[in-house]
C-alpha cells in the first residue's frame, strides 16, 4: 500500500491545498488571525496521516490517525468561524464542509484496517 492510495489522505491533501488557495487571498488581518490557524488545522489532517503511515508499530500509527481525526474537528470549527465572519462564500464553505464531512468515516476505516492487519 502507498500513502497516495489511502482515500482519507488524498481527500485531506487536496482539501489542504484548496483551503490554502482560498485563505491566501484574504486580507492581512483575516490571514493572520483565522487564516493561519485554519490552514494549520487542515494541513495537519494529511500530515498526521502521513506521519502515522510512516510509523512501524500499530499503536503509533493509530495514534497519529487519531490526531488527524482531531484536526478534522478543529478544521470544521475554523470553517464555521470563517463562514460567520464572511471570509468564505457559500460555495467555498460548502466544498470545505463536504470534504471535511467525508474524513471521519474514512479515517475510522484506516484505523480499523490498521488494527486488523498489523500484529503489533
Amino acid at each position: 500500500m502507498q500513502l497516495n492510495s489511502i482515500e482519507c489522505y488524498k481527500i485531506a491533501f487536496n482539501l489542504a491545498n484548496y483551503v490554502w488557495n482560498v485563505v491566501i487571498k484574504w486580507d492581512y488581518f483575516a490571514k493572520d488571525t483565522v487564516g493561519k490557524q485554519f490552514v494549520r488545522a487542515v494541513d495537519s489532517v494529511s500530515a498526521n496521516i502521513a506521519e502515522g503511515f510512516g510509523r512501524f508499530g500499530k499503536k503509533d500509527k493509530i495514534n497519529f490517525y487519531r490526531y488527524s481525526y482531531g484536526s478534522v474537528k478543529e478544521s470544521l470549527d475554523w470553517n464555521e468561524k470563517s463562514k460567520i465572519r464572511n471570509l468564505l462564500n457559500k460555495e467555498q464553505y460548502s466544498h470545505i464542509f463536504q470534504e471535511l464531512d467525508k474524513l471521519p468515516k474514512s479515517i475510522h476505516q484506516l484505523i480499523k484496517f490498521t488494527d486488523l492487519k498489523l500484529d503489533h
